[in-house]
């Protein structure tokens, strides 16, 4: 009999047991992710709510049931780093940066000739925002230039009330009248805060230059040219005669070297050496009699008409005046004096043309 209940109650137990249900112990973790509330154990049907750290925003499913049989199953919850939006832009400068996510950061550097102010990196918040948006690269300032003696400085630049030259501002140094600067007359306010050709001594401005009678041209005249001895930087003005052209520029002026700067010329106008024919000048064609003294001015262009035998047609082949001399092109023909006064029609420049 012993045997007998002994054996039922085990069997009693056994099936007892499958009806009971297991406690589910801690949850498993989840990266960046912590549990409320959470507790040793857990019975079964309870539920635990996972929520994601500061900076983190959460994809998928918060929540865990604990089962019957007290295995918890796989979390379905990640916890990624919140994004930043793209910094703004640094004006005169650059910014390094390889993620816009929580926690990570960017950092900021000026082009040269410019300087930081404020933080040189900022730091993307677990709000989405950036910390310390409020930089800026300021110009580099330089002294205020020293005039040379004898002289003055000009500022080549937009001068701004009360404000000191910055990188880039450009000035030029000028003596007084009859002296000449020796050294360059241009300086710039450069990356380092210096100035580049500043006078290094009162000798820059102590030179008297004067320069002699202008030189003559050929076929030109001087414009109010009165004095025998001009000052330094004082100039005149060149022009030609009728129907000659200026080649070069019209002004010359007194070097610091006691020389005048390089004296224009007057090119020659060219005759068209043809006795018949008709050619295009100045938008309209000409015959050759009719164009004004058989003259076109230095650098201009006249065409002379050709025929394409071919085709039976006329095309104008265009040639330049340079300096009284003008090439005609090797396809034009000049016409018989026969074809010219009775046959003119049948000239290149009469048929239909290419």
């Amino acid at each position: 009999m012993i045997t007998k209940y002994f054996l039922l109650a085990l069997v009693y137990q056994l099936c007892f047991c499958e009806y009971v249900s297991a406690a589910c112990g801690r949850p498993p973790q989840v990266n960046n992710a912590n549990v409320m509330n959470g507790k040793r154990v857990y019975e079964p049907g309870e539920e635990v709510v996972y929520s994601c750290h500061s900076g983190y925003r959460g994809l998928g499913f918060n929540k865990l049931i604990c089962p019957k049989n007290g295995v918890w199953n796989r979390p379905k919850l990640r916890c990624e780093p919140r994004s930043c939006p793209v910094p703004k832009l640094l004006d005169n400068g650059e910014m390094h940066a390889t993620d816009f996510t929580f926690g990570k950061q960017v950092y900021y550097n000026c082009n040269e000739g410019y300087v930081l102010h404020g933080s040189n990196h900022s730091t993307c918040l677990h709000d989405g925002a950036w910390s310390d948006q409020s930089r800026t690269c300021e110009p580099v300032q330089c002294p205020p230039p020293i005039p040379p003696e004898n002289g003055v400085v000009h500022f080549r630049t937009p001068v701004r009330p009360n404000a000191a030259p910055i990188f880039g501002d450009m000035v030029y140094y000028e003596c007084k009248k009859g002296l000449a600067l020796m050294g360059n007359e241009t300086g710039f306010c450069l990356p380092n805060g210096r100035w580049t050709n500043t006078p290094q001594s009162v000798f820059f401005c102590i030179i008297e230059v004067k320069c002699g009678f202008p030189p003559k041209i050929v076929n030109g005249f001087m414009v109010f040219a009165l004095k025998n001895i001009y000052n330094y930087k004082e100039s005149i003005e060149y022009g030609c005669v009728q129907n000659y052209v200026l080649d070069g520029s019209k002004t010359v002026t007194c070097e610091k070297t006691g020389n005048w700067t390089d004296k224009p010329t007057c090119r020659a106008p060219c005759i068209i050496p043809i006795k018949r024919g008709r050619v295009f000048y100045n938008g309209r064609k000409y015959w050759i009699n009719d164009l004004p003294n058989k003259r076109v001015l230095h650098r201009e262009r006249v065409a002379f008409y050709c025929k394409n035998t071919k085709q039976n047609c006329g095309y104008p082949v265009l040639t330049q005046c340079i300096d009284s001399h003008v090439e005609i092109p090797s396809c034009f023909e000049e016409p018989s004096g026969w074809s010219y006064q009775m046959n003119f029609r049948s000239l290149p420049s009469e048929i239909k043309q290419c």
